[in-house]
């Protein structure tokens, strides 16, 4: 029996599998102690009552004779596809519900992609990253170069000289950063895959969450996308779907992955449940102003955690077109991570778990209650005010 060798490769712990065993040290360390989590990127806001009654309806549905369904289609069904289509559309961007497959969210729809493409392929990813890029092409065998996103570029990474490859991520808004690339940027790596015959796997799982203008929402704004790239999205952030489970993936016509794809589908994948889909639809129908609700909520947390930065002199960015925000802490992020943690029960997420670039910086979420949050940014004033004090003479600094 050969094993996969690719595994050798990755790295020991999985990020957020690293923050959980700290958390849990200092917990059966210190049992009953208050922490507030802004780690993890998961909600806490309920389900939407549309959902809640799709839900219901949908599993009646399948309690009798004329409504039961058994296996779906492996793309999706008509009624969830057409709503994503609307859902551009809105937005004024065309897609046709052929180009739109229903998966069980954007983490899977963007891993289980890699099947299409063969091991001798080159990618480009950005640092830092969602770590689930690195190591499914880690996985997969594939050459990674590196592109940088720091403070010097707005944390957007942009096109490389002289580096050709086969595929690229994108994340916009960006995970860990928070960072939103414009039309016009986007355009640079639209231009950039076109000349080395690359394609784009855009991630949008945040797009609900942006408000500038000039801002793409969409990958598919961009003029020649269509002809290059491959967009996910997700309902996890706009509707609370973390623990449901259901998002897209947009393949144009056009593109051979889209045969590929559902071909791929049809070999590995029975289909999103109907009772999730229909949730869903929910959601992109008469259940839209819930999401836009609970998209303010996230947001409005971020507001309260970035003026507070802003009252302490933090340089950050994201919070304002995301639910991340990404400051420097100016040490090892590891390291802060502990203080944080046992001086003032604040779980964060290192930034040096999502590549080299990140070391020195810090994400926290939005995604918790209002209350939570200003508790925590009520901790985290007399902490940074004690950490400030001390840190040149108790932590390394990082310029």
């Amino acid at each position: 029996m050969k094993l996969n060798r690719n595994f050798n490769n990755l790295k020991e712990n999985y990020l957020f599998a690293e923050v959980a065993k700290r958390v849990r040290d200092y917990t059966a360390q210190f049992p009953g102690s208050d922490i507030i989590s802004l780690g993890i990127g998961d909600v806490t806001i309920p389900l939407s009552n549309k959902a809640v009654e799709a839900c219901k309806s949908a599993a009646v549905d399948l309690s009798t004779v004329s409504g039961f369904r058994g296996y779906g289609p492996y793309d999706g069904y008509p009624f969830l596809k057409n709503a994503v289509v609307d859902y551009y559309k809105r937005r004024g961007v065309d897609i046709h519900a052929d180009e739109v497959f229903v998966t069980d969210g954007a983490k899977n729809g963007i891993g289980n992609f890699l099947d299409l493409f063969d091991e001798d392929n080159t990618v480009i990813i950005p640092d830092p990253v969602y770590p689930a890029y690195v190591d499914a092409n880690v996985l997969a065998g594939h050459k990674i170069v590196y592109v940088s996103a720091t403070r010097e570029n707005g944390f957007l990474a942009m096109p490389p000289k002289r580096v050709k490859a086969d595929m690229l991520y994108l994340c916009s808004p960006n995970n860990p950063t928070g960072a939103a690339y414009t039309v016009e940027q986007l355009k640079e790596w639209v231009d950039y895959a076109l000349e080395n015959k690359a394609v784009i796997l855009y991630d949008a799982a945040y797009e609900a969450y942006i408000e500038g203008k000039g801002i793409a929402r969409s990958i598919f704004e961009v003029t020649g996308a269509r002809d290059c790239a491959v967009e996910f999205c997700s309902f996890s952030k706009m509707a609370g779907f973390t623990g449901v489970r259901c998002g897209w993936t947009v393949i144009p016509m056009g593109s051979p992955l889209n045969r590929m794809w559902l071909h791929r589908q049809a070999i590995k994948f029975n289909g999103t449940s109907y009772v999730v889909q229909r949730m869903g639809e929910s959601m992109l129908r008469g259940g839209y102003d819930d999401t836009k609700r609970m998209v303010a909520a996230y947001k409005d947390n971020a507001k309260i955690i970035t003026k507070k930065f802003d009252e302490l002199g933090i340089e950050y960015t994201g919070g304002k077109n995301a639910p991340y925000i990404w400051f420097f802490c100016g040490i090892d992020s590891w390291e802060f991570f502990d203080a944080l943690l046992k001086k003032a029960r604040i779980v964060c997420t290192p930034g040096s778990g999502f590549g080299k670039s990140g070391d020195g910086w810090i994400r926290i979420t939005s995604f918790n209650t209002k209350e939570r949050t200003e508790e925590a940014v009520k901790r985290f004033d007399g902490f940074w005010k004690e950490f400030t004090a001390v840190k040149d003479k108790l932590y390394t600094s990082l310029k």
